[in-house]
């Protein structure tokens, strides 16, 4: 029913058919797939990976990639590239605009469903003044997705966690208030949500209440937990730094209500992917640990799943 997978960018030193391969070998129905430029240079943890190359995507390559998932009996559950479409340099901006679009087209010549990403946002500038910006340039790439039968899932990460993001975060699309406006702005259904409910603790909101409200908007899902620190929290306040008072953990290992989130998820009748995202600083010193998390996560989120 739920199609159980993980991000691929977590496997980064690795090549797609080794991503692919590990996926087939450990129970995974899907991978979402990561396709930043090839060499890009961005340095964000997680940023950068590209396991397909977008831009090269060639009638013998999309063969190529096709018979690899067929042969490990896995599918692509979406196409990722995570940058900020609304930086407020124009050329970097615009480059990255364009590579969305990119990615769009490739999902379509691969026959892949989902593009997950982020809206983007001026951090030095108000909601309202960045839900402007949005109106101007995110229809366009929504008209790319109409065009080519691609849905496209927001991620819900406000981007706020190094001191180059502050004040108000990389990502603007951070809270159902913002969706709505979002949503009123450009009513497509092909534009939804991909719904990571980690960030929703750490902002003091409800994670299971959006599987609700947005049920028609949940285009994928990401499965990463979180740990609020209380005590730190009392100390700094949540106008710190996010990761001051709080650390993204494995799935069981924090504080999400995953029995309701999964109970929310069935009872919408979601059909679609659940991915894991594995950004627990406790599982990065070696190969052997970034897989021990993968396979740990999956174990825990197994008891949810057929």
């Amino acid at each position: 029913m739920l199609k159980l997978g993980f991000n691929s960018a977590i496997l980064a030193d690795f090549g797609f058919e080794h991503v692919v391969k590990f996926a087939g070998n450990n129970g995974f129905s899907c991978v979402e797939m990561m396709c930043w430029p090839a060499g890009n240079a961005d340095s964000r943890r997680y940023a950068g990976v590209t396991h397909i190359d977008v831009n090269n995507l060639t009638d013998q390559r999309v063969s190529e990639i096709q018979f690899v998932l067929k042969e490990a009996q896995i599918s692509i559950s979406a196409l990722g590239y995570y940058p900020n479409p609304l930086d407020p340099d124009p050329v970097k901006s615009e480059f990255y605009l364009e590579h969305i679009k990119m990615v769009i087209r490739g999902a379509a010549k691969l026959n892949i469903p989902v593009v997950t990403t982020f809206i983007g946002r001026d951090p030095s500038k108000s909601i309202k003044e960045n839900l402007k910006t949005f109106a101007d340039v995110w229809p366009a790439i929504v008209k790319v997705a109409e065009e080519n039968d691609v849905k496209v899932g927001i991620e819900n990460c406000p981007m706020f966690f190094t001191d180059d993001e502050w004040p108000g975060g990389k990502n603007l699309a951070i809270s159902p208030a913002v969706w709505d406006r979002m949503f009123e702005i450009i009513p497509s259904p092909i534009f939804g949500l991909n719904y990571d409910p980690s960030h929703m603790i750490w902002q003091m909101m409800d994670e299971v209440k959006p599987i609700y409200n947005y049920k028609d908007r949940l285009h994928h899902i990401h499965l990463k937990d979180v740990k609020l620190y209380k005590d730190k929290l009392d100390k700094v306040g949540i106008m710190a730094n996010p990761l001051e008072y709080h650390s993204p953990k494995l799935p069981g290992l924090g504080d999400v209500n995953w029995r309701g989130f999964f109970g929310a998820l069935t009872d919408v009748r979601y059909r679609g992917p659940v991915v894991i995202e594995v950004e627990d600083k406790a599982y990065e010193s070696s190969i052997t640990d970034v897989q021990s998390a993968i396979l740990t996560s999956r174990n825990y989120l197994r008891q949810f799943l057929a």
